[in-house]
């Protein structure tokens, strides 16, 4: 499992949830860091699907910020960030 190298600097809301994050991480990591690795699950099947390949290549990661969809693994963290499944 990803560990977090350095103290979380802000914290963020991931579903209803707030973990600590640190400015300017991909979204991705701190997730990853904060120990959620599924992210969503497919339209069809609702199998779970999380970061796979953190360059934005498989969009396997896609969520909600703020009512944005983005790729987690290429959208930094703000202080204060929601996003959700």
């Amino acid at each position: 499992m990803f560990q977090r190298t350095e103290p979380a600097d802000c914290s963020i809301e991931w579903d209803g949830a707030v973990l600590p994050a640190r400015t300017g991480e991909p979204l991705a990591a701190a997730l990853l860091a904060a120990g959620v690795v599924r992210l969503r699950g497919t339209v069809l099947s609702g199998a779970p699907r999380g970061a796979f390949c953190m360059m934005g290549a498989c969009f396997d990661c896609v969520v909600q910020v703020e009512g944005a969809v983005v790729q987690a693994c290429m959208v930094a963290v703000t202080p204060g960030m929601k996003a959700a499944p």
